[in-house]
């Protein structure tokens, strides 16, 4: 019994970083002007860091601070690369995210190493931006900035 449960707060803590990433990529791949890309602008590529909470479906919450890095893949659409660090753990993942508003961008997100996927929004708030993210393994809210 208490080997499921180890189990299952190791997969949540995973899942948890798997978020706080996609949160990170898809902050990062927020104009900032907030509104539709016409053609790549060069300040938003680049580095992105900041931090925020990642909540287990365990119920356990723990704080993450995370990097990412955007490429624009299209003229309304980025692909993301980030890493976040929480007291536990460590974790790398990906993600791709299109426009959907005047300064909201929505997509998916994968981490490879613990095999989890959800979904991530993003809101752009002048030069911070608030980043979503939901899986059934839990959640995360990612603040970054330049």
């Amino acid at each position: 019994m208490s080997q499921t449960r180890a189990d299952n707060t190791s997969a949540e803590r995973r899942l948890a970083y798997g978020f706080a990433l996609a949160a990170l990529f898809l902050i990062a791949s927020v104009p900032a002007t907030g509104q539709p890309a016409k053609k790549p602008s060069a300040g938003l590529e680049g580095s992105w860091s900041g931090g925020g909470t990642v909540s287990f479906a365990s119920g356990s919450v723990e704080r993450a601070r995370c990097r990412a890095h955007y490429r624009r893949a299209g003229s309304t659409s980025y692909t993301l690369d980030a890493t976040c660090a929480t007291a536990s753990g460590r974790a790398s993942q990906t993600a791709s995210v299109r426009q959907v508003g005047e300064n909201k961008y929505a997509g998916s997100f994968y981490n490879s190493e613990y095999g989890i996927s959800g979904v991530i929004s993003v809101v752009l708030h002048g030069r911070t931006q608030t980043v979503r993210l939901r899986s059934d393994s839990g959640s995360a809210v990612i603040s970054l900035s330049r």
